[in-house]
C-alpha cells in the first residue's frame, strides 16, 4: 500500500527527530564524565557551551521532548493511515502541524543555545526563561495537537465509510495515545499560557511556584505514557510478526491501552510527595492510582512475552525456555526492541519504589531518579524507537539497511553502557547524591568516599553509550547513502486466535467519560484550592549565570 503524502510527512518528522537526538545525545556523556570527575565544560565555553546546566537542559529538552514528540507524530501518521488503509483526509493540516512544530522548535532552541533558558526540561519556576522560549515550547505542543486532530479526523472519516467495523488494533493504540496526549497536555498549556508566558512578558508581578509545579506534573507523568505507548504499539502489534509469531491476545492488548488512557493522568502527585500545600489524603489517593497502572503494565508484560513465546515455538522450540534462543536475535530491529524491553523491566521495578509514599522519601530528588528515567525513557522508549527505525528507514527510503552487524552491536553496547550508567546513578541515589547537580564538584564539598565507584561506573557507562550511539548514526548515514534497494513493509502481527472483540473494547465513550471523571475527582478540589489561594509573588531568577 503506497501513501505518498503520509510517507513524506513521516520522513520529515523522522529527520528532525534524529537530528535532535544526535545533538541532545552529545551532552549526555558530558554529564556522565563530569560525575566521574572529568569536567569538559570549561574547555567548551569557547564554542558557546557555558555551563553544566545549559548542557543538562539541552540534553533533556532535545532528547526527552523534541526527539520523542517528532518521532511519535511521524510514526503515528504512518501507523494510523497504513492500518486503516486510508490516506489523510486533511494532509495540509498535518503539514501545517509539522511547520508549527518546527517554528516552535527554532524559537525554543535560540535561547537554549544562548544560555538564556537553562531552566531544565521541567521548566521549574521561579527560574525564568525569555518569553519566546515558552512560546516556542507552546507551539511545539500545539503542532502535535494539530497532528493528532488530522489523525482523528481521518479515523472519523474511516468510521463513516465502515459503519460497525472494528478499528484495527495498531490504529486504535495510536489514536488512544493521541487522545491521552491531548488531555494530559492541558496542564502544561495552562501553566505556560496563563502563568509563565505573561510572567516572562512582565504582565504578572510574579509566579506561584506551587501551582506551577502542580500543573506541570498534571502533564509530567502521563507524558511518560505518551512516550511509552508508541513503543507498546510496536511490542504488541509489530514485534510478534518480526519474530515470526502472532499477537497472543488482541482483547488483552486493547484492554491495556484503554486502562492506560483511564489511569495515566490522575496520578501526578506522586512527584510531589514532599511538596507543601497538598494534603496527605490527596497524595495517598494519587499513590493508589499510580499503583493501579501496575495492572495494564502486567497485562503488557504477560501478553508480549506470550506472543514472543509463540514465535519461538513456531521456530521449533520444545523446552521450557529455549524459545528465547530461537528468537531472531540476528535481526537488528528485533534485537534493539528486545534489549529495550529487558532493560525497561528493571525500570518498571524501580518505578514501584518511586511510587511508594514512604520509600519514595529515600530516593526523592536524588541521582536515583535520572537512573530510573534512563531505564524507561532513555532505553525502553529510545532504544525501541531506534529498533523501529531499523525497518522504518528502509520502508521510507526504499534503501536496504546498511551494516546489520553494526546495528546489532549498537543494541548490545547500549545494554552494557546503560546497565553500568544506570546502576551507578541508582547507587549514588541510595547514597544520598542529589540529582541535577555537578557531582564531581559536590563530592569535594559534601560527598563521601562511597560515591567514588558508582561515579566511575556512571562515567564509563555514559562513554559506552556514546559509542553505541555513534554506531547508530553510522548505520543511518550509510543506509541513506546505500545504493542497494529493498522493499520493506510495515510489520503487522495477526492475532493468535480469531477472537471477537467485545463492543466495550471498541467504544470510546465509557473510557473517555471515566477518564474525565477520574481526573476531576483526583485533581479538581486541589486545583480549586490552589487557584483560590494563588500568590503571584515570586520574582524570576537566572541561577545558572
Amino acid at each position: 500500500m503506497i501513501l505518498g503524502a503520509e510517507r513524506k510527512i513521516a520522513s520529515w518528522h523522522m529527520l528532525v527527530a534524529i537530528v535532535a537526538l544526535s545533538i541532545g545525545t552529545l551532552f549526555g556523556p558530558l554529564q556522565a564524565l563530569e560525575h566521574m570527575g572529568i569536567n569538559l565544560y570549561p574547555a567548551l565555553q569557547s564554542v558557546g557551551l557555558q555551563s553544566y546546566y545549559q548542557g543538562l537542559t539541552l540534553h533533556g529538552v532535545l532528547n526527552a521532548l523534541v526527539w520523542t514528540t517528532f518521532f511519535i507524530t511521524g510514526f503515528f501518521t504512518l501507523t494510523v493511515t497504513y492500518t486503516l488503509k486510508k490516506a489523510l483526509v486533511y494532509p495540509m493540516l498535518s503539514w501545517a502541524a509539522f511547520i508549527v512544530m518546527v517554528v516552535g522548535l527554532v524559537m525554543a532552541a535560540i535561547p537554549l543555545l544562548l544560555n538564556m533558558a537553562s531552566v531544565l526540561y521541567t521548566l521549574y519556576p521561579p527560574m525564568q526563561a525569555p518569553w519566546f522560549y515558552y512560546l516556542g515550547l507552546t507551539l511545539v505542543v500545539v503542532g502535535s495537537w494539530m497532528s493528532g486532530w488530522s489523525l482523528l479526523l481521518t479515523w472519523a472519516a474511516w468510521r463513516k465509510e465502515n459503519k460497525g467495523a472494528t478499528t484495527p488494533f495498531i490504529a486504535l493504540g495510536s489514536l488512544i495515545t493521541v487522545v491521552l496526549w491531548q488531555i494530559c497536555t492541558l496542564g502544561i498549556a495552562a501553566e505556560i499560557l496563563v502563568m509563565l508566558l505573561p510572567w516572562s512578558l512582565g504582565l504578572l508581578p510574579g509566579v506561584d511556584a506551587q501551582l506551577a509545579r502542580t500543573l506541570f506534573w498534571f502533564t509530567g507523568h502521563p507524558l511518560v505514557y505518551f512516550w511509552l505507548l508508541p513503543a507498546y504499539v510496536s511490542w504488541y502489534g509489530m514485534l510478534p510478526k518480526q519474530a515470526g509469531g502472532k499477537l497472543f491476545s488482541e482483547p488483552l492488548a486493547r484492554l491495556a491501552f484503554w486502562l492506560f488512557l483511564l489511569l495515566s493522568t490522575p496520578l501526578g502527585f506522586h512527584h510531589q510527595y514532599v511538596d507543601p500545600g497538598i494534603s496527605e489524603g490527596w497524595k495517598y489517593l494519587h499513590a493508589i492510582l499510580t499503583f493501579s497502572v501496575f495492572f495494564p503494565s502486567m497485562l503488557t508484560a504477560f501478553t508480549v512475552t506470550a506472543s514472543l513465546e509463540t514465535a519461538g515455538r513456531a521456530r521449533g522450540a520444545k523446552g521450557l525456555l529455549d524459545w528465547i534462543l530461537k528468537l531472531p536475535w540476528n535481526e537488528p530491529s528485533f534485537t534493539a526492541q528486545a534489549v529495550a524491553m529487558i532493560i525497561f523491566a528493571f525500570g518498571g521495578i524501580g518505578g514501584i519504589i518511586n511510587a511508594s509514599y514512604n520509600v519514595n522519601l529515600v530516593i526523592h530528588n536524588t541521582a536515583w531518579v535520572p537512573g530510573h528515567l534512563h531505564l524507561t525513557v532513555g532505553t525502553g522508549v529510545t532504544l525501541t524507537f531506534i529498533g523501529i527505525l531499523y525497518w522504518l528507514l528502509p520502508h521510507l527510503t526504499g534503501k536496504a539497511l546498511w551494516g546489520t552487524g553494526w546495528a546489532r552491536a549498537q543494541s548490545w553496547l547500549w545494554l552494557v553502557g546503560m546497565g553500568l550508567m544506570s546502576n551507578g546513578l541508582h547507587r549514588l541515589g541510595l547514597l544520598g547524591a542529589p540529582r541535577r547537580t555537578m557531582l564531581g564538584v559536590a563530592t569535594d564539598n559534601y560527598g563521601t568516599p562511597d560515591w567514588l565507584f558508582p561515579r566511575l561506573e556512571t562515567g564509563i557507562g555514559g562513554t559506552i553509550l556514546l559509542v553505541s550511539f555513534i554506531c547508530f548514526l553510522v548505520v543511518v548515514v550509510k543506509t541513506m547513502m546505500n545504493k542497494e534497494t529493498a522493499k520493506v513493509e510495515m510489520p503487522i502481527a495477526e492475532a493468535l486466535q480469531p477472537e471477537g472483540i467485545p463492543a466495550w473494547l471498541n467504544n470510546w465513550q465509557p473510557w473517555l467519560v471515566g477518564t474525565v471523571v477520574l481526573i476531576v475527582i483526583a485533581y479538581g478540589p486541589v486545583l480549586v484550592s490552589l487557584i483560590s489561594q494563588v500568590q503571584l509573588v515570586s520574582p524570576g531568577f537566572n541561577v545558572w549565570k
